[in-house]
Formats: structure tokens, C-alpha cells, sequence
């Protein structure tokens, strides 16, 4: 009899250490999913946090050319007057120092023409409805509507009679900087493989000797 009790006893003592295991298990459990869950918020913020950061970087900049037509059709305004000394003529190439677009910067150029003018970097709300343009590089003084005799300050409204981007021909637009140079059309070649002809513009402080 006694030794019924004790084994009755000793059974009852390792179902509740085995339960007591049990429970233990489970919190240790609960504890790595909530490790994992907050890991994983963690996660999350730090990549949104990246995203605003690049957001950010893009407002700033301003200057996105996702709708630009790299590509010309080569013809020349009528009263743009050819370069006379121009530091890269006709056939010469050169290497673009300045990106408008990824896959720009660093591609050689072939010079298709030079002309002297004033370049303009503009502001304009495109007329198709798309978001705001800002710091747009270049157009030129004979690409305005009514071109005056004289260049245009920062700050002046004009508008603009060039399709170098979508929504840009007819737009109102604010002079950004003015910059009287010698303007070149190029071709070139993106880092894509994509071959641009006929470029319109890129001013002299943007290219390179070789």
C-alpha cells in the first residue's frame, strides 16, 4: 500500500515537472518570436527611414528626367548663329562632366554642332499635368516664345517653345540661371547601350577633353 502511495506520488511529481518544462519551453518560445518580431519592425523602420531618405535626396535634386527625349531630330532654330571659336567643333569628341540623365556622365560625345547663345536652367509645371520640373538643364534663348533682344534674368517668366521633354512645349517656366556660352547638340552613347543622337544641350562647362 505504501508503495502505491509512493509511486502515485512520484508520478504526480513528473507530471507537474514535465508540465512546469513544458511551460517553460513555451515562454522561451514566445520570447524569440517577440525577438523576431521586434527585429523585424526594426527592419522595417530602417528601411522606410532609407526610402524618405532617398526621397529626400530626389526633392532636392529636382531633376528628374524621366520623360526626356535624349534623341533629336538635328534641326537647327532659325537666328541661332553657329559658334565662331567654339573649343569642340564639328566631328571633335569630348567626355560629359555633367549628368542630365543616368548613364550620362563619363560617355564620350561627338560633337554634332556648337552654336553661341544664352542657356537657360528653367522651372515650369509640364502641360500634360505632371509633376513639377525643377532646375531643368538647358534650354536655349531661341527656344522661348517671342525671344527678346536681350537674355532673360533669373527669375523672368518665358515660354517655352522646346519638346526636349514631355509636356514641356507651351509651358510657362522661371528663369533658374542664365549662362551666356557656347551650346553643343552631341551624340552619344549611355552606359545602357542606348545611342543618343542629336542631344540638344550641353554647354561648353560641361564637356571634357579627352
Amino acid at each position: 500500500m505504501i508503495q502505491m502511495k509512493n509511486q502515485l506520488l512520484m508520478g504526480t511529481m513528473a507530471l507537474t515537472l514535465s508540465l512546469v518544462l513544458a511551460a517553460c519551453g513555451g515562454n522561451e518560445d514566445d520570447m524569440g518570436s517577440g525577438d523576431m518580431s521586434d527585429n523585424m519592425d526594426e527592419n522595417m523602420e530602417e528601411n522606410m527611414d532609407d526610402m524618405d531618405h532617398m526621397d529626400e535626396e530626389d526633392s532636392m535634386d529636382g531633376m528628374d528626367h524621366s520623360g526626356m527625349d535624349m534623341s533629336g531630330s538635328g534641326e537647327v532654330l532659325e537666328g541661332l548663329e553657329e559658334a565662331q571659336n567654339p573649343t569642340f567643333e564639328e566631328g571633335d569628341t569630348a567626355i560629359i562632366t555633367e549628368a542630365h540623365m543616368e548613364g550620362m556622365e563619363g560617355a564620350e560625345a561627338t560633337i554634332v554642332g556648337a552654336y553661341d547663345t544664352v542657356a537657360y536652367s528653367i522651372s515650369y509645371d509640364p502641360t500634360d499635368g505632371g509633376e513639377r520640373v525643377e532646375d531643368h538643364k538647358w534650354i536655349i534663348h531661341e527656344e522661348t516664345a517671342d525671344a527678346a533682344d536681350e537674355p532673360y534674368a533669373e527669375g523672368d517668366e518665358v515660354e517655352v517653345e522646346a519638346d526636349h521633354m514631355e509636356g514641356m512645349d507651351g509651358a510657362t517656366a522661371t528663369i533658374d540661371s542664365v549662362e551666356e556660352t557656347t551650346v553643343y547638340m552631341i551624340d552619344f552613347t549611355l552606359e545602357s547601350g542606348e545611342e543618343v543622337t542629336n542631344h540638344k544641350w550641353v554647354t561648353e562647362s560641361e564637356l571634357s577633353a579627352e
